[in-house]
């Protein structure tokens, strides 16, 4: 198991298409930007070994309920690009990932984003499903 905390926020779907409207450049880079951030912080997990298909669990502990919770974990994109670029995860394909599960919870004083991955060898990952 891999357990990466994101400290503060990533762009939400609404905010990710509101770049994307503004000119063709602005959604990349805050695309780059999330997944380079992300990676920053997975790469000291890069020596763990876990065996594919991983299943990952994304619990987004958000600052207040304004975001619907579908728009918040549209970036799990974002993450998944940053494990990839960390070499945390090969990579997030059909193989490589088996499933995802996404909690919700808040704490105005501290929102952060809790992922964990499970590889095929640990039982406990794949009875969350």
């Amino acid at each position: 198991m891999i357990k990466i905390i994101y400290p503060g926020w990533l762009p939400d779907l609404n905010r990710y298409i509101k770049a994307l409207n503004s000119n063709r450049f602005a959604g990349n880079t805050m695309k780059q930007k999330a997944s380079g951030d992300v990676a920053t912080i997975g790469k000291p997990k890069r020596n763990h070994v876990l065996l594919p298909p991983f299943f990952i669990h994304f619990h987004w502990v958000c600052k207040d309920k304004k975001i619907d919770k579908d728009n918040i974990a549209f970036a799990k994109k974002f993450i998944l690009d940053g494990l990839q670029t960390a070499e945390v995860l090969p990579q997030d394909n059909w193989k490589g990932v088996e499933g995802f599960k996404d909690t919700f919870d808040v704490d105005k004083t501290n929102p952060r984003i809790e992922i964990t991955i499970y590889g095929s060898n640990e039982k406990e990952g794949h009875q969350e499903n």
